[in-house]
């Protein structure tokens, strides 16, 4: 409370705002383990002119933080991640208090900004669409679905695009625009429930790869004719079966890697010469920032069909900053439909 001092101005009220953080304090070692995260506190200092400071009020869980926490990070390091944020104070003229962004800053309740590295939210950006939208559908897996299938793939309408991990953020975002796009679209998913998900938003074929007795056989009988592009997030065995069923031409956009990513003893890779010879397939690795330049234009079409009711989307929500680590570790094992979010 502020107080008058004898003689003197009255005194100045200090904020101090302290900020949860999750911290990586064992790199993984096989499947993540909640002991390999620790929560600490953080006491954020006073804004300075052009900064401001910002709360969290969704943060995203997504699969390429577990190789990547490996080649990016130490022990003891935030872990790496995205937040839809609102502005709570502002000494910077271009942000105003109450609006909201997307920032990278990791697994955060509160963090410090000079605007920089944050991306508000669109103007058009209507009240009734819930804003953790820009951390999945409208957000990075939506435009790596959006580029990849579109600059990768290069996707044509009337072709067979086949696509795994089908109802996760990016699959289920990949099948739904080949079929704006005019395509047929096969996909897989891990249970029965998601299958039928897949089936509800527009998939042509849909199956359960845990259940078929031969995948090979699936793939075959689900587009006799093969496919056209394969947009692949699992690698491992299914990428290696599924190249044999590419058409003369084909283009693979190779996403993710999902099936391998907890492996403590790499697998035995495919042989995938023969059918890329033969078939003269393309096949490109691809990471969504190489089209960060083209943000805006992606944000905007895939807003406009979650508007027109064109692009769905399903969205798996774990309440409290608490429980990060159970929803991250709850993703990789396939525990979502659709997108993985915190709502702090």
């Amino acid at each position: 409370m502020a107080r008058k001092s004898q003689g003197g101005p009255p005194a100045l009220k200090v904020r101090m705002v302290t900020a949860k953080v999750w911290v990586l304090k064992k790199h993984f070692e096989g499947f993540p383990q909640t002991s390999d995260f620790e929560m600490k506190q953080e006491a954020l200092a006073n804004l300075k002119d052009g900064e401001l400071l910002l709360e969290s009020v969704f943060l995203s869980v997504d699969p390429y933080m577990r190789p990547y926490s490996k080649r990016d990070m130490k022990e003891g390091d935030v872990m790496i991640g995205t937040q839809v944020a609102r502005i709570v104070e502002s000494k910077n003229p271009a942000f105003a208090v109450g609006a909201f962004v997307v920032a990278n800053r990791g697994w955060r309740t509160h963090f410090i900004s000079d605007g920089k590295d944050l991306n508000l939210l669109p103007a058009s950006w209507p009240e009734s669409l819930p804003k953790s939208l820009a951390l999945g559908t409208v957000g990075m897996p939506g435009l790596t679905a959006y580029f990849g299938l579109f600059e990768v793939c290069k996707m044509k309408p009337g072709e067979t695009v086949l696509v795994n991990a089908a109802a996760g953020a990016v699959g289920s975002v990949v099948g739904q625009l080949a079929k704006i796009g005019g395509c047929k679209v096969v996909g897989c998913a891990g249970s029965d429930s998601k299958v039928a998900y897949l089936k509800k938003i527009g998939f042509d074929e849909a199956f359960n790869y845990k259940t078929v007795t031969c995948l090979d056989e699936t793939l075959r009988k689900a587009s006799p004719d093969g496919y056209d592009c394969f947009f692949d997030n699992v690698g491992g065995e299914f990428a290696s079966i599924a190249i044999n069923h590419m058409k003369k031409y084909g283009r693979i956009a190779v996403c993710g890697a999902i099936s391998q990513y907890n492996d403590t003893v790499p697998q035995k890779g495919p042989y995938i010469q023969f059918p890329m010879i033969f078939n003269e397939l393309s096949m490109k690795g691809f990471i969504v920032t190489s089209w960060y330049n083209r943000r805006e234009e992606g944000v905007k079409a895939l807003l406009k069909w979650v508007l027109e009711g064109k692009l769905k989307y399903h969205e798996q929500v774990t309440e409290r900053f608490e429980n990060m680590p159970a929803a991250f570790i709850g993703m990789l094992k396939g525990e979502n439909l659709g997108k993985a979010i915190i709502k702090v």
